[in-house]
């Protein structure tokens, strides 16, 4: 018998700071406690949803009407120099400084991306010219059944902000990274943080970049472009430092959330004739 607790606030587990109760929620900490939910959940025909530190997605203020499980897959391990086998629920930005700082270059960009490897494999995550997919070289994986699977990278399919596991129910349970070795890896990290904490919204609730960019356009340019900054819906503002984050200002709700994001969207297509597309994930409560 799994043991769930039960209408934990979501929005205490979200950078937005955003959300109502979960019917279910359970932690779990290695990959059999991973198996075991994901198959309770298909026998019981639960619907799910897999968090990681909430940093890319939205969640309705009336909650899930299912079970979030929490990843909290931590383990770093290095089985030969420049190869790290990582859990999924590892912060990415902790991986990322933490390999800059032995030597290793690849994952430099990963300081500051406020979520897990898991998350960072799921979207392909990217920054600075760098994609996730880069330097991976196979994921371990559970299916809705609970069982375990080994792809390598060229059975995996990446693109922006996208992986085959938009696709394929389950979680990402593990990643591995092959690194190579460079002296300037250290510093770079350290530019890449430095340089983020300067141009975005760091102390404040958001869910990191709102838009994936356009081809050959930057999302917050654009949006800067049309003097969107500092607009506001509800509690929910165009942050006036980073044209791409939305910020919580004062009990912004999802409904607010979503206004502005369409908002946004309308205000770009109207002067420039340019689509932007989502990357913050909106949960819905079914």
């Amino acid at each position: 018998m799994i043991e769930f607790e039960k209408d934990k606030l979501l929005k205490d587990y979200s950078t937005f700071g955003i959300g109502g109760p979960a019917r279910y929620f359970i932690t779990v900490e290695s990959i059999e406690s991973l198996q075991k939910s994901l198959s309770y959940c298909s026998k019981h025909e639960i619907p799910y949803f897999i968090l990681g530190k909430g940093s890319n997605c939205l969640f309705d203020n009336r909650g899930f009407n299912g079970l979030v499980i929490q990843n909290k897959i931590t383990f770093i391990e290095t089985p030969q120099p420049g190869h790290y086998y990582v859990g999924a629920g590892t912060s990415f930005s902790r991986l990322g400084a933490l390999t800059a700082r032995k030597g290793w270059t690849g994952l430099e960009f990963a300081s500051g991306i406020p979520g897990t490897v898991g998350g960072a494999v799921f979207m392909n995550a990217g920054a600075n010219g760098t994609e996730t997919c880069e330097t991976l070289a196979s994921v371990d994986f559970v299916d809705t059944k609970g069982e375990l699977h080994h792809y390598p990278k060229d059975a995996l399919n990446f693109s922006y902000r996208a992986s085959t596991f938009h696709e394929k129910p389950g979680a990402i349970a593990a990643a591995t990274f092959h690194l190579a070795p460079s002296e300037e890896a250290r510093e770079k990290q350290i530019q890449i943080i430095t340089y983020r904490k300067s141009t975005q919204p760091y102390g404040e609730k958001s869910a990191g970049c709102v838009f994936r960019n356009p081809p050959n356009h930057s999302a917050g340019a654009l949006i800067d472009q049309c003097q969107l900054k500092g607009m506001q819906i509800g509690g929910a503002q165009v942050s006036s430092l980073h044209g791409n984050f939305i910020v919580n200002k004062e009990n912004a709700s999802s409904d607010d959330v979503r206004a502005l994001m369409a908002l946004v969207k309308e205000k770009i297509q109207k002067q420039t004739g340019l689509e932007l597309i989502d990357e913050v994930r909106y949960i819905p409560y079914e």
